[in-house]
């Protein structure tokens, strides 16, 4: 597997970035299982994402005329209800929030309590019955670290749509961690994403060429 290490100023400069590197590097394959069966979509091996300044405003990319907008931040801000909140749809089979609604207090509370120099500041999505569910989590974690007086989260997807799910995803989690900074009185810090799933599925390929700069041949 390749592992490659993208590093960005900010969200909308990673999904650029991304783009780039899962149009030329990404591998094609047909999907057997998932919720996209017998569609194509190219896939990097493994990434480790790292955003330098994720506060950076705006959150989400700006696109060129005639691409539809990946994410906006009425959209993000509907999403952070569904990391912060265990309300679940009749139709969904899990939501993060579920698994993150009890661990964010109880987080805060590690690191006001016991203090910042610790390994344990880990939240967990899913459990072990998870990957009998058809459609499982894709985000199975989020670390945090806090060092220098800086709160970084390194989070890991097992799965992840580059076009529609990234930059939402990104940016509701970059939310959540000045939330949980502000209740720890120290300083925004890095975001850090892993992935051995970071896909554009083939529908998406010419829009990504266009959005990235690219000949959309």
């Amino acid at each position: 597997m390749q592992i490659l290490v993208v590093e960005a100023r900010d969200l909308p400069e990673a999904w650029f970035l991304c783009l780039r590197k899962t149009l030329a590097q990404g591998r094609e394959y047909t999907i057997d299982r998932g919720s996209n069966v017998g569609q194509r979509r190219k896939e990097l091996d493994f990434i480790v994402l790292q955003v330098r300044h994720p506060g950076n405003r705006p959150l989400v990319p700006d696109v060129p005329s005639g691409v539809p907008p990946p994410s906006s931040m009425e959209f993000v801000e509907n999403y952070l209800q569904y990391l912060l909140t265990s309300f679940k749809a009749d139709r969904e089979q899990y939501t993060y929030g579920e698994d993150l609604e009890q661990q964010i207090p109880e987080l805060i509370r590690i690191y006001k309590e016991d203090g910042h120099n610790t390994n344990q500041g880990f939240m967990a999505v899913g459990n072990r019955e998870s990957i009998g569910l058809s459609d499982p989590p894709c985000l199975r974690g989020i670390d945090t670290r806090v060092a220098n007086g800086r709160l970084h989260f390194i989070v890991y997807f097992r799965s992840w749509d580059l076009w529609a799910g990234l930059p939402s995803n990104l940016a509701g989690i970059q939310l959540l961690k000045e939330y949980v900074a502000s209740e720890l009185g120290v300083e925004d810090g890095e975001l850090i994403a892993l992935s051995k799933g970071l896909h554009l599925y083939d529908y998406t390929w010419e829009l990504a060429r266009t959005a990235a700069g690219l000949d959309a041949t």
